[in-house]
């Protein structure tokens, strides 16, 4: 029985010959060159995705565990977020509808007091945030420095308090310093204040959280504004998924009564949203960059290696061989140059990356970048879309260059030396 007659990828065989054969010092030292180039673009792509991917997820985080990711309280035209809230009665129609709205997770009662703190004759305006004892403290743990969490077993209100470090170091707090709160009636302009005890010190890293906000009892503040038991500022709402906080607020904004609101924290703290999206940008720009010294580079190379290649190109074509096939020839030596720098630079890159994801060192400013560290998420796909996508346009433009041999006459290039 004849067997199939095998068919031999000429053009492919004898780039492999070229590339992984022995070279002339030019072509090695050119080869070595685009590779190192292309490894040094794409392993700082990756080291760049990976950052902005967690240093946008790290910061983020932080706001929606203070605040969640929608607020609900009642209508006040022009009024900031931020600012003390209207009371409104904890009403059973609406928290259905909350919870009732897809996408909603977790449903929170807050309000909001401003105050004056004082400690050793030290002063420092600050925003009371009262939670209830249901509070879902998980989110907030892991930004505990010391102490413990607020207990409310008082019958009338917990007389602790929580304060970030930055307060406790600018006031000189101590754990577990009775501290004295002042509050100013908005009705009567009538003041009073409160002896409380710090059981706790968080830092968030976010300097409009830690150097505003104390967290306390909301009943507290339900006494000193003289408000009803069910009287509160708000719902605070933790979605499902960050992503569906949009549609889950149109939603709501749809089914509410016309009295109350609902915003997405984006649209409360538009800054550090908006700064985080600039991140998008660099990243982009880096990659724009990176793709093009890496194209440009292997172009060159590729002419390079042609023209040192003539007198063999003139004896393919003096042999019978096409120029389509001295092109695949060209364009296959190519590619496995740009493979193998992405190769290297996949390697680099996600080791760069792992290694700062399990050491942490990369340290930053936390004062202006709000993080420590510089955090690393890796998103595998991701990265696999870098290297793919980085090979198929190295590819795509080595194709013009690469037609450089039909141009080269035979009987020349043999008398080339």
């Amino acid at each position: 029985m004849l067997q199939k007659p095998y068919h031999l990828n000429i053009s492919l065989f004898i780039a492999k010959r070229l590339a992984f054969g022995k070279q002339q010092s030019l072509s090695r030292f050119i080869i070595r060159l685009s590779v190192g180039a292309t490894a040094v673009g794409v392993s700082a792509m990756i080291v760049t995705l990976c950052f902005v991917n967690g240093f946008q997820e790290t910061v983020a985080e932080k706001v929606y565990s203070f605040w969640g990711d929608i607020r609900v309280q009642q209508y006040e035209a022009d009024k900031s977020m931020m600012a003390e809230e209207l009371p409104i009665t904890s009403n059973d129609t609406v928290i259905n509808i909350i919870r009732q709205t897809s996408g909603i997770a977790t449903v929170q009662t807050f309000a909001t007091k401003s105050a004056v703190i004082e400690k050793n004759k030290n002063i420092e305006g600050i925003l009371l945030k009262g939670i209830e004892g249901n509070y879902d403290t998980t989110r907030l743990q892991q930004y505990m420095v010391s102490g413990r969490w607020l207990q409310f077993t008082d019958s009338l209100y917990s007389r602790e308090v929580l304060l970030s470090q930055q307060l406790c170091n600018l006031l000189q707090i101590n754990l577990n310093d009775t501290i004295q709160l002042y509050f100013i009636s908005n009705e009567d302009g009538s003041r009073t204040f409160r002896k409380l005890k710090v059981v706790g010190i968080y830092k968030t890293g976010i300097e409009e959280y830690d150097k505003l906000f104390v967290i306390g009892d909301l009943r507290l503040i339900r006494r000193v504004n003289n408000w009803g038991d069910r009287e509160i500022g708000g719902y605070e709402i933790f979605c499902t998924s960050h992503q569906l906080s949009n549609h889950t607020n149109q939603l709501l904004s749809n089914n509410l009564p016309v009295e109350w609101m609902s915003r997405t924290i984006q649209t409360i703290y538009p800054n550090i949203f908006d700064w985080l999206k600039i991140q998008d940008v660099n990243r982009n720009v880096i990659f724009i960059i990176m793709a093009v010294i890496a194209v440009i580079n292997l172009i060159t190379c590729l002419l390079i290696l042609i023209l040192e290649r003539t007198n063999m190109i003139g004896l393919l074509k003096s042999l019978g061989a096409t120029d389509n096939n001295i092109v695949r020839i060209f364009l296959y030596y190519a590619t496995v140059i740009a493979a193998m720098g992405i190769a290297v630079g996949f390697i680099i890159g996600t080791g760069i990356s792992l290694l700062q994801q399990y050491t942490g060192f990369i340290t930053l400013d936390e004062s202006s970048y709000y993080v420590a560290t510089a955090p690393v998420k890796i998103i595998w796909w991701q990265i696999a879309t870098v290297c793919t996508s980085t090979l198929i346009i190295c590819f795509l433009v080595l194709i013009l260059p690469a037609y450089l041999v039909k141009k080269i006459n035979p009987i020349a290039a043999l008398a080339y030396r």
